[in-house]
């Protein structure tokens, strides 16, 4: 299929053919008919993209903080890496669609292939010929609109939630500065709110299209009556409620608000603008308002409601994004909002190259809303070709999820070893190409199939989200593949023996992810202690700092929180030093009811080995920053081994201390080694018994904070 695409790193604005998105829970796929430009949003976008790199820099400063916090944890060139991973990527644009759905997986089967709906969200409702819109995005589109009409319902519904905000009454005077789209559709809404509206722009042109499409009055911000026509309209009281539209980096908009608002009015900012608010003389003496409208509305940045598809209550939280669309058709199925004069340029999606000339001032026309068509005649496959074939290895590698760590730490160390990267998988077909035009790969898809079910592909590489692991790992073995998944392997227990029966009865290798067992300093406080034969006593404390309890990794039936996904890699470990499996753990956690704290993330965790040894694990969640990541000491025999964020460490032994350089987490040695043990027909690099109690060690974990007791592993 084709879709508008932008290469973050040139600025590379284009169209290409990608591979048809998938479909998953709560998600509808829709062929599109039309979809929106919206100018000034995209234009800034684009800008950032065509930005060299101090222009990029300039632009996102709260990035660059992120990158000099990752240099002092990380060093500086795993850093870099990843900085060039995010840079080259390709960016999806566009966040307003209309089109008709294919499939649903909606969770309450409301729609259906056939119906007509309008889309929204950025990297969802995008440019492309079809689309996966996550339900609470998708609207159904009444009889008497038209697609291009319903494609503007994302725009609608910002604009709809800006007035919301303003809280307007019926007869109120409302000014709206800036007549850009956004502002003629805030015009219109609250006209058909029953509101008299003056408009405030810096071209005539948009001002006479506002008053063309129901706007009372207007004047340009250069007119030096300014002040004297808005006493006018409103009898010199003041407008009661000011909605900024504009967006620009002055701070002229806000000044000029506080200047023409009667006391006690409301200002709401809906466009991005400088917010220098100025106390005197309004804002303070007038006590005004100040309001931010977020995007669509409530449900905005809530992985819950625009991901996992869960709706507020009616009752409680009446308008919601999803119901701000519906209201927005509605208003044009009244034809109480006209969209046909905000449409001022039509292409093909084959030719969206000229519309974004327009659009970032290359050919100067006079726009507006500039619609997008597609056609689709032809039904657009799941997987495109990108490299040619040019021979191959005995190991063909086929990768499911490319997220930037595996673009980082796995991707990048397949390529290096002799194995041939056959086919890349996503749930977004540009992510897709993407990723498999940077690292060679021959084929990007974005139907996991292409690569479970591939005569081709003998070796699986599993990198999706947490609680697809172990029906992904199922899959592949039940498929007869060689298996690298990343950690955790299942997210609870019954998974995890399904897995296990099914790898009993495979002749194929099964590798997680556990990768600080392969690094140099790890192997090398290990052979210090080889020689003895006693239990060890080993103390890991891990500053592992906060994330927040929307992000995935953190939600219950997706990422299943950090015990599971993040502690095992130090179960495994302790295994790994000891040689030994665990037999019993006790755990316990802070107790706060802030909402900000993840009890769980700040844990204390005992664990009692088959050999006599014994591991303490403190993990925190709410370290500083400044202090390493990770630190573990080994005990045992009148030896210390110390490890030292991976990056160096000791050994201290008959009264002395060496020093150890080695730096690295092991990735690059966990991935050789488990394609040398597949080319070689060798056993897997860990045994699959630890690899179990090392997943069934972080079960118990929960279990013992849930219940206050020492739980048996067995």
């Amino acid at each position: 299929m084709k879709q508008v695409i932008q290469n973050f790193k040139s600025g590379e604005l284009y169209v290409d053919e990608v591979p048809k998105p998938g479909i998953s829970r709560g998600v509808v796929l829709v062929k599109n008919e039309y979809s929106l430009i919206s100018a000034g949003t995209e234009r800034g976008t684009v800008k950032v993209g065509k930005a060299n790199l101090i222009g990029k820099a300039k632009q996102r400063p709260d990035l660059v903080a992120q990158v000099l916090q990752n240099i002092k944890k990380e060093g500086l060139k795993a850093t870099m890496d990843k900085v060039q991973t995010k840079l080259d990527s390709l960016k999806a644009l566009g966040y307003s669609s209309a089109g008709v759905v294919q499939a649903s997986m909606d969770s309450e089967g409301y729609f259906q292939p056939g119906d007509r709906v309008a889309c929204a969200g950025q990297d969802y409702a995008s440019h492309s010929d079809f689309v996966s819109v996550p339900q609470n995005l998708v609207v159904k589109i009444p009889d008497n609109v038209s697609f291009k009409e319903a494609s503007f319902t994302t725009l609608g519904a910002i604009a709809m939630q800006g007035v919301r905000q303003a809280d307007p009454k019926l007869g109120d005077n409302v000014c709206v500065i800036g007549l850009g789209l956004l502002g003629q559709l805030t015009a219109q809404i609250l006209q058909a709110n029953g509101c008299n509206v003056f408009g405030i722009d810096m071209s005539d042109d948009l001002i006479e299209l506002g008053k063309k499409n129901g706007m009372h009055a207007g004047a340009l911000r250069s007119d030096q009556n300014l002040q004297a026509n808005c006493d006018a309209f409103t009898n010199g009281y003041g407008f009661d409620s000011v909605v900024i539209t504009a967006a620009t980096p002055s701070n002229d908009p806000i000044e000029l608000t506080a200047e023409i608002i009667k006391k006690k009015g409301e200002v709401v900012i809906v466009g991005a603008v400088n917010m220098n608010i100025p106390r005197d003389p309004h804002f303070y003496r007038k006590e005004l308002n100040l309001k931010m409208s977020c995007s669509y509305g409530p449900g905005r940045y809530d992985v819950n409601y625009e991901e996992e598809g869960q709706d507020y209550p009616f009752a409680y939280v009446r308008w919601t994004e999803n119901r701000n669309m519906q209201a927005f058709l509605k208003l044009i199925s009244n034809k109480s909002i006209d969209i046909t004069d905000l449409i001022s340029h039509e292409f093909d999606i084959v030719a969206a190259e000229q519309a974004y000339d327009i659009v970032l001032g290359k050919v100067k026309e006079k726009h507006i809303g500039i619609l997008l068509k597609y056609n689709g005649e032809i039904e657009p496959t799941t997987s495109v070709a990108v490299k040619p074939s040019q021979g191959q290895e005995k190991t063909v590698v086929g990768f499911i999820g490319a997220g930037s760590f595996a673009q980082s730490y796995l991707i990048p160390n397949v390529k290096r070893s002799v194995a041939t990267l056959d086919t890349v998988v996503t749930s977004k077909g540009i992510t897709a190409k993407g990723v498999a035009s940077k690292f060679e790969f021959k084929n990007a898809s974005a139907e996991q199939n292409d690569v479970v079910n591939s005569d081709n592909i003998n070796t699986v590489f599993i990198a999706t989200p947490h609680n697809s692991h172990a029906e992904l790992t199922l899959q592949s073995i039940h498929a007869g593949k060689h298996v690298f998944v990343e950690k955790p392997l299942a997210m609870h227990a019954e998974e995890l023996e399904v897995v296990r029966a099914a790898h009993q009865d495979s002749n194929r290798i099964l590798m997680v992810g556990f990768n600080r067992r392969f690094s140099p300093i790890s192997v090398k406080i290990k052979e210090a202690f080889s020689s003895l034969n006693q239990p060890l006593v080993m103390n890991f404390r891990v500053n592992a700092g906060n994330i927040p309890k929307d992000h995935w990794t953190q939600l219950p039936n997706v990422g299943g929180g950090r015990v599971i996904g993040e502690m095992c890699h130090f179960i495994d470990l302790m295994q790994f030093f000891t040689d030994s499996k665990p037999v019993s753990v006790f755990a316990s956690s802070i107790g706060t009811q802030s909402v900000s704290t993840t009890n769980q993330d700040n844990i204390s965790v005992t664990v009692q080995f088959e050999d006599g040894s014994l591991g303490n694990l403190v993990y925190v969640g709410e370290g500083d920053k400044s202090l390493p990541k990770e630190r573990m000491e080994v005990f045992g025999g009148g030896k210390v081994g110390v490890i030292n964020d991976f990056r160096n460490g000791e050994i201290y032994s008959d009264n002395k201390c060496t020093k150890i350089k080695l730096s690295g987490k092991g990735h690059a040695q966990e991935v050789a080694a488990f394609l040398d043990a597949v080319k070689n027909g060798t056993e897997a690099p860990i045994s699959f018994d630890s690899i179990y109690y090392t997943t069934l060690t972080t079960f118990k974990i929960l279990d013992s904070l849930h219940t206050g007791m020492q739980q048996k592993i067995d």
